[in-house]
């Protein structure tokens, strides 16, 4: 059976990818398609800020990561559902369509995608674009961009 990396994370862009594919290679039957989330990195108001805390204090912290923890995997489950749906609604299968999303966050995400597309035997990589303007794409630098310029050996396809 052939497999598709689809790389999404609830954008815009992530979306047109996902409908892309279900244009493109609906009715391929030998196709396993794997919608695949990176969670980004804790952001920068939820890290200890560098005091020692109390235990009350460490509660409290704990607290507010575990429910950003349980928000993030909220989203992500909706995020999987739109896609699936997306898909099945362009004909592909529902048993053509698995899911996965690695357990920690990272700062590094094209990394992640590209070791998931290497080690996973996937024979061709999706990703959508961002909505940049050009200068904040030369700026800010782009999860596509990083895939591009390090994924050699790899089919990538970059929706815009």
């Amino acid at each position: 059976m052939k497999k598709m990396l689809l790389a999404i994370d609830g954008s815009k862009g992530a979306l047109k990818g996902v409908q892309y594919v279900g244009e493109q290679f609906a009715g391929i039957s030998d196709l396993r398609i794997t919608l695949f989330h990176v969670p980004l990195g804790v952001p920068p108001e939820l890290w200890d800020d560098g005091h020692i805390l109390s235990e009350g204090e460490k509660a409290a912290r704990k607290a507010v990561l575990d429910k950003w923890e349980a928000n993030q995997k909220f989203t992500i489950e909706a995020t999987f559902q739109a896609a699936i749906e997306i898909l099945m609604q362009k004909g592909v299968n529902r048993e053509q369509i698995e899911t996965k999303s690695i357990r920690e966050s990272t700062y590094d995400v094209a990394e992640c995608i590209l070791t998931e597309a290497r080690d996973g035997g996937y024979l061709t990589l999706v990703i959508g674009r961002c909505g940049h303007s050009r200068t904040t794409h030369f700026l800010m630098g782009s999860i596509a961009s990083s895939i591009i310029n390090r994924g050699v050996g790899l089919a990538i396809c970059v929706v815009e």
